[in-house]
């Protein structure tokens, strides 16, 4: 499921709801196209167990029905973990940060000593290619804390993002530690895993936006 890219998770999720024969309110137009919003898709070659998306129905339903009919019509390695019914807002909104774990092939020590070099610079440019060509950003700024764990195959880092424009990635992040400190991890070695995003809260927590 790590590499299965947001084209192919939305293909399979639109199946899915055709099956399920839930009750989705369309689009005008020539071409209508069943309502689904997307937010904050994790990048490919990422694992999540946070995911969040928006259907608009037709009519209203059970939002434990719609969970049990989705469940049902999913493929294996897409798991329903809870549907809600919305309270009006933009769901990109209250999606303001990630929680990430970043597992290295890395000794923990050197990790330990990038950590702290990254969390001390007052900013740090790193370059990816978007649609648009070539863009380099600032990929500290969004970073709210970082920590590493030793682990069996190396290290752990716990990193919480903040949502922002641009949205600054996991990989981004690794591209920064290796400007600021040479952190480089084996190749084939680096698993990326959002475990949780939503609002953001006083004390650097995540919050369910659901709730």
């Amino acid at each position: 499921m790590r590499f299965t890219s947001h084209r192919d998770f939305s293909r399979a999720f639109e199946r899915a709801v055709f099956r399920a024969q839930v009750p989705m309110a369309y689009s005008s137009g020539f071409n209508p196209h069943p309502r689904i919003s997307y937010a904050g898709a994790a990048p490919t070659g990422s694992a999540s167990e946070a995911e969040y998306l928006e259907i608009a129905l037709a009519q209203v339903v059970d939002p434990a029905a719609v969970k049990a009919q989705l469940v049902e019509a999913l493929p294996e390695g897409l798991d329903m973990i809870e549907v809600a019914e919305s309270r009006g807002g933009s769901l990109a909104d209250l999606l303001q940060a990630s929680h990430w774990q970043l597992d290295l092939a890395v000794e923990a020590d050197l990790a330990a000593a990038a950590v702290s070099t990254f969390l001390a610079a007052d900013e740090i440019s790193v370059e990816r290619m978007t649609k648009k060509g070539l863009r380099t950003f600032d990929c500290r700024a969004a970073v709210r804390s970082m920590t590493a764990t030793p682990t069996e195959r190396g290290v752990r880092l716990d990193v919480l993002l903040v949502h922002g424009v641009p949205s600054v990635r996991p990989d981004d992040v690794l591209t920064g530690l290796h400007a600021v400190a040479g952190l480089e991890a084996v190749a084939g070695g680096t698993l990326l895993t959002r475990v949780a995003q939503g609002r953001l809260l006083d004390d650097d927590t995540i919050g369910d936006p659901l709730a």
